[in-house]
């Protein structure tokens, strides 16, 4: 399934926010920081990253739904796909 990119600037914002939160915990770990304050950090990161993966899916199975709604046959396997990939993230 293709979902559209311009319903996914928040997705994009996200992974940046995440690619500067592990860039932070890589110069955290060069520095030598406390093993709490990385920790922290790459839980942060981690967060970013699942709400990212979770807001494709979300997206996806919206636009499943929409799909199903007009009668696309294609969007039954579509939808199955997007569960799976759910599943994947939880």
């Amino acid at each position: 399934m293709q979902i559209a990119t311009d319903t996914l600037a928040d997705v994009i914002v996200r992974l940046r926010r995440a690619q500067g939160q592990i860039g932070g915990v890589i110069q955290m770990i060069e520095d030598g920081r406390d093993c709490k304050d990385i920790v922290t950090q790459l839980a942060a990161a981690s967060r970013a990253l699942d709400r990212a993966g979770f807001k494709i899916i979300a997206t996806g199975l919206q636009q499943c739904i929409l799909e199903e709604r007009d009668g696309s046959g294609q969007a039954v396997i579509d939808r199955e796909q997007m569960e799976k990939l759910f599943l994947a993230l939880a």
